[in-house]
């Protein structure tokens, strides 16, 4: 996969950022198809920093791997901030 200049940029930047503050990062991705995973796995030493990433582009796939309750689906939409709230909550 060729990921954007400006992404890699970006996910350098996240990568300083979390090892300044000693964090690791996880993602929860549904749209972008781990497309932020992966531009974060493109920089080199990323598992110092980088934990694990979800693709949940289903909802059977976000409420069976990140426990997004089934109602704020269906109230809210899968494509919605309530859902992708859930979602991060779920990856924790």
């Amino acid at each position: 996969m060729r990921i954007d200049d400006e992404l890699y940029r970006l996910a350098i930047a996240l990568g300083r950022a979390a090892l300044e503050r000693k964090v690791r990062i996880a993602t929860a991705e549904s749209c972008t198809g781990g497309l932020v995973a992966g531009a974060i796995t493109a920089v080199a030493g990323s598992s110092d920093w980088f934990d694990c990433g979800f693709i949940t582009y289903s909802n059977d796939a976000k409420i069976g791997q990140l426990a997004v309750p089934p109602r704020t689906i269906e109230r809210f939409g899968a494509v919605s901030e309530e859902t992708a709230l859930a979602m991060a909550e779920g990856a924790l």
